[in-house]
């Protein structure tokens, strides 16, 4: 069938050209066959009334009009059916031509995914993604490393911490002693009253007591 409807247009031609050039001579044809159904029923509704018009004066006319409008009808007839085929052709041509422009379409797509893909395989994309994890492990390594410098290859023990630390405390609160050990006691200046005697009193036992912290801090 595809190779008389070649034959038809003149040899080898490129199928959706061809299709279009059958399309449009079809509806050409359509366009013919309505203006000859127009011409018909112009004739018809004339010879319609001039039997009417010779009904009863001349029915020798009459009787020839209505002959001729039955000729004009059954010719109308005919060509509505060939408008029927030829618009039942011109629908099949056309769904063919869309089939196969989304078979052309689609075809072009398939290769072009084809050559998308190339020689890509799962296994490929398995082994890219495994790579790719470890670059971001061995990243996020690195960032941390620059991000947290401090002890950066130092093996710190915290018990040694801790002991140093304590050292260092004490070392503060024996400096805090010896402070107060030398705090000059000056001799007042005007007569010791009791509100001062019990002042001098209080010095003289919070002294006491950061001696006895002292000496218990020694031990």
């Amino acid at each position: 069938m595809m190779a008389s409807f070649m034959s038809y247009f003149g040899g080898r031609k490129d199928p959706k050209q061809a299709a279009r050039e059958a399309i449009v001579s079809l509806r050409q044809q359509l366009q013919l066959i309505e203006k000859k159904e127009e011409h018909l029923q112009k004739k018809i509704e004339e010879e319609t009334k001039k039997a009417r018009a010779n009904a009863v004066t001349n029915k020798n006319v009459a009787k020839q009009a209505l002959i001729r409008k039955r000729a004009h009808e059954t010719e109308l007839d005919k060509l509505a059916g060939t408008r029927l085929q030829l618009e039942s052709q011109v629908n099949t041509l056309e769904s063919a031509n869309l089939n196969a422009e989304t078979m052309a379409a689609m075809k072009k797509g398939a290769d072009v995914l084809k050559t998308i893909h190339g020689n890509m395989t799962m296994d490929k994309v398995d082994a890219t993604i495994a790579a790719i994890e470890e670059q971001r492990t061995i990243a996020n390594e690195i960032s941390d490393a620059i991000s947290n410098p401090m002890n950066a290859g130092v093996d710190i023990d915290d018990e040694e911490l801790k002991a140093e630390l304590a050292e260092l405390e004490q070392d503060q609160l024996n400096e805090r002693l010896m402070e107060a050990d030398h705090v000059p006691i000056h001799a007042p200046s005007r007569p010791v009253t009791e509100a001062h005697r019990t002042a001098i009193a209080e010095e003289d036992d919070e002294d006491a007591q950061l001696k006895e912290l002292q000496a218990s801090l020694a031990m």
